[in-house]
């Protein structure tokens, strides 16, 4: 017991700075690809109900790419992808050394994009769910379509939409952990090179289980508490 404490420790031969930093860039990572899936997630869900067939068929066609596609893939795609556009590139315009890209920005963009193919599908019921009559009424009062659109239907949109996005915060909380398939130095890199060095790999896989739970039940309590807030503010309303 003493032995398995000294190693989670953050003495000498400690294993718990290197640890500490992986939570740090998990969290890090979730919360930088969280407004990059929803923004992207909102257009797109824009998109699907536009009346140009053009737009609607591009928004349909990226959706099903991106659930078609398993999420460990689409990060292997970006991040090798990426690198190789990048070096081609750099050739064309004359640069002779190695260019790579970041693996937080190859994951941030990879997990964001898998992010905002399902939060799409969440915005557009949401964007269902409102009547067009609160379309016209904002109309009726004066409102440009982009004042009714942020005035008017964006409240409603977020509160209808809450408890889908957060199932999805949730999901994407977890995939965070294929970066580390990419070298990216999150919690699951972290202990698991501590697994291989120390020969105690249930150690540290049942401790990072026990970090991702702990991390799933503080946004838990997040959660509720924006719904809270936002179930009181429909109230006023």
């Amino acid at each position: 017991m003493e032995g398995s404490i000294a190693l989670l420790g953050f003495g000498e031969g400690g294993w718990g700075p290197s640890i500490a930093s992986g939570v740090l860039v998990t969290v890090s990572l979730a919360l930088a690809t969280l407004p990059v899936g929803l923004a992207i997630g909102f257009f797109v869900a824009l998109g699907k109900q536009s009346p140009e067939r053009s737009v609607k068929l591009a928004a349909n066609m990226y959706t099903t790419i991106f659930r078609g596609l398993p999420e460990l893939l689409t990060l292997f795609v970006v991040y090798f992808g990426a690198q190789i556009g990048i070096q081609k590139l750099g050739e064309l315009l004359g640069y002779e050394g190695t260019l790579e890209i970041n693996s937080f920005i190859a994951g941030m963009f990879a997990l964001g994009v898998v992010f905002s193919s399902y939060a799409s599908e969440v915005f557009l019921s949401a964007f269902r769910a409102i009547p067009k009559g609160q379309y016209e009424g904002g109309y009726a009062i004066g409102l440009s379509s982009g004042q009714t659109m942020r005035m008017v239907i964006l409240p409603q949109l977020i509160r209808i939409a809450l408890p889908g996005l957060a199932n999805l915060w949730m999901i994407l909380l977890k995939d965070t952990a294929l970066v580390s398939a990419i070298g990216l130095a999150d919690i699951l890199r972290q202990t698991g090179v501590a697994a291989r060095v120390t020969k105690h790999a249930f150690l540290f896989f049942g401790t990072a289980c026990m970090i991702y739970l702990v991390l799933a039940i503080l946004s838990s309590f997040v959660i509720d508490a924006i719904e809270r807030s936002s179930a009181r503010s429909g109230v006023k309303r």
